[in-house]
């Protein structure tokens, strides 16, 4: 009885820690700091979080609502249910009284979500030209003009962008093919790979400007962005994602454009807004995003061409 005890606890421990592995690093943690404010909640009103009832979360998202978008209070949502089931609870989410509440917080507040701004054409070279005027090293030019280059050109999350490493790389007559080991959508690591050709303009290039940064900064493995220590030493540690979008807005700034409204996803959503607009089809744009769904990539073509198959053009006053 008790070898039979025993088995069983090991599989229940190996079972929760398959829940574990099946979720990526980021999406664990995000979970934990979501559930972190849920327990926060039913501390605060003697309310008990794990394990909770659907009431108790119902009331967790009225009180979200009042300075929280929708798409926040779905989150939370999804994460006090995954952490219950981790955790090896049942939750019921799709419980009438949240449900219901949802839609009703949803009527009231309406569900229009305003991303942030893409990084257009106009954007993408007054920061390459800002940086080509910046006093500072060589390397730190091409180190930086690279990142928003290769980022933009290739449609990247920057986690993707961060991750890249030489051997990743293969230089071919047409231009660069990037593999992608691993993304946001590829949780089981099956890749991806990118090809981004010459452009015209080299000063815009992103394989010429990444074939410049690998030759000033002699690297050859490992890393292809990383950071710098005091001066322009270049150091083996890889940059952080966080990083890049410092970098974007630091040079937006510089160039006299507002910064505000630009995130780390506005090279991605710049790279398929602008495809959009130059004729890409959606097809297309997904293969270079990586997009699963035709969603996200066909808000983007409706917006790119919101000008363009307008209407009123057919007006005439």
């Amino acid at each position: 009885m008790s070898e039979l005890t025993t088995d069983l606890k090991s599989l229940h421990e190996s079972t929760l820690n398959n829940l574990k592995s099946s979720k990526a690093n980021n999406t664990l943690r995000a979970y934990k700091s979501d559930f972190k404010d849920f327990g926060a909640f039913c501390a605060k009103h003697g309310l008990n979080s794990l394990p909770s009832e659907p009431k108790i979360v119902s009331l967790y998202l009225t009180h979200l609502s009042k300075n929280s978008k929708i798409s926040t209070l779905r989150r939370r949502l999804v994460s006090i249910s995954m952490v219950h089931k981790l955790k090896g609870h049942y939750f019921d989410s799709k419980h009438p009284i949240i449900v219901e509440n949802l839609m009703g917080i949803k009527r009231v507040k309406g569900s229009i979500q305003k991303g942030k701004k893409p990084l257009l054409i106009n954007h993408l070279k007054s920061i390459i030209n800002v940086i080509n005027e910046q006093n500072i090293d060589d390397i730190r030019k091409f180190r930086d003009k690279t990142i928003i280059l290769v980022g933009f050109g290739g449609g990247f999350r920057r986690t993707e962008l961060i991750s890249i490493d030489h051997e990743d790389l293969e230089f071919v007559p047409e231009g660069l093919k990037i593999t992608i080991k691993r993304s946001k959508t590829d949780q089981f690591g099956e890749g991806m790979i990118k090809g981004l050709p010459y452009f015209t303009n080299e000063n815009f290039c992103p394989v010429v400007n990444l074939k410049k940064w690998l030759d000033i900064s002699k690297i050859r493995s490992g890393p292809i962005f990383r950071r710098f220590s005091k001066g322009s030493f270049l150091t083996e540690k890889r940059l952080t994602d966080q990083t890049v979008v410092l970098l974007m807005k630091k040079y937006l700034d510089l160039a006299g454009i507002e910064n505000k409204n630009f995130a780390g996803h506005s090279l991605r959503s710049g790279f398929a807004t602008v495809a959009a607009e130059s004729g890409a089809d959606e097809r297309s744009i997904m293969a270079m995003t990586g997009h699963k769904t035709t969603q996200m990539v066909r808000r983007y073509i409706r917006e790119a061409n919101i000008f363009k198959n307008n209407a009123l053009n057919k007006v005439k006053i």
